[in-house]
């Protein structure tokens, strides 16, 4: 905690007002950005879904800033033949030393495993790619994806199973999201140049239009108005949480048997040497 800022701290610590995001209408806390029509929020703001076709996908985003957050959202996505789509859902700051933190969905050829894509980017560089099979068919049904993000660790969870931890290395000269607002982002595009096996499988359009679908968002954040940061009124400790000894044997079970790819282990990406931070004990 050193390296946080204790102006920004003392805000933190001590302006606890509410901040609790209700799950109950969509309507007031996300803005649809572009799809003209493709994106859709229903059922009296109870479920958002986004759609893509051969002329264009979708997004939205939230109405608000974080500066950290405990945060889920419920997706299912899209099912069948889903090759060369991706559905994004990520945290986001603006500009080239952007921060982000990445939840990206690989689509698939029917009967395939979705690829998980996670991502972190700090003061606008990223390359910290670590990629998942789900224990599950995510096209079937509605799963919990989750982002804790406090001044310590990024923790990214499925149903509650942490998956992936990126702690703050701040101490070897690793910069760590920590000073720049983020909205979440999510988006529903094409891209078969690129996401099913390399850009050898491509979009079938036939199968459009390919629609996946949100519910259920709930946050604890913290956020910014006028310049100054205030926090969750149940805060519940989040914005010091880190994995107990439980949580830390479900994500080794994760990364076990789920994890298909991992920057840190890339020695041919990187060969004058792994980033500090893989070299960091205990660092995931």
């Amino acid at each position: 905690m050193s390296s946080f800022s204790p102006l920004i701290l003392i805000s933190l610590l001590l302006c606890f007002t509410s901040s609790v995001v209700s799950a109950s209408n969509l309507y007031n806390h996300f803005d649809i950005t572009w799809g003209d029509g493709r994106a859709k929020i229903l059922n009296n703001g109870e479920l958002l879904t986004l759609s893509l076709d051969k002329s264009s996908g979708s997004g939205f985003q939230s109405k608000t800033e974080y500066l950290f957050g405990n945060i889920d959202m419920q997706l299912k996505l899209v099912p069948g033949n889903s090759a060369g789509t991706v559905t994004a859902y990520y945290l986001s700051s603006q500009g080239p030393t952007h921060d982000e933190i990445d939840f990206e969905f690989l689509g698939n050829l029917s009967g395939d495993p979705y690829i998980l894509h996670t991502n972190v980017f700090s003061q606008g560089k990223g390359n910290r790619e670590q990629q998942f099979h789900l224990w599950f068919d995510p096209t079937a049904d509605f799963h919990t994806y989750s982002i804790l993000w406090n001044p310590q660790r990024i923790i990214f969870s499925v149903d509650s199973i942490p998956i992936r931890e990126f702690k703050n290395s701040e101490s070897i000269g690793v910069p760590f999201p920590k000073n720049q607002p983020m909205r979440i982002y999510s988006s529903l595009w094409n891209a078969d140049d690129w996401a099913t096996r390399g850009g050898l499988v491509k979009t079938d359009w036939s199968h459009a239009p390919f629609t996946a679908s949100y519910r259920n968002f709930n946050a604890n954040t913290c956020t910014r108005s006028s310049g100054i940061y205030s926090c969750s009124s149940k805060i519940k400790g989040w914005l010091s949480q880190q994995l107990d000894s439980t949580s830390q044997r479900r994500m080794r079970w994760v990364q076990k048997h789920y994890m298909i790819y991992n920057y840190c282990t890339d020695i041919k990406r990187f060969p004058n040497g792994l980033p500090a931070e893989c070299t960091k004990p205990n660092l995931s």
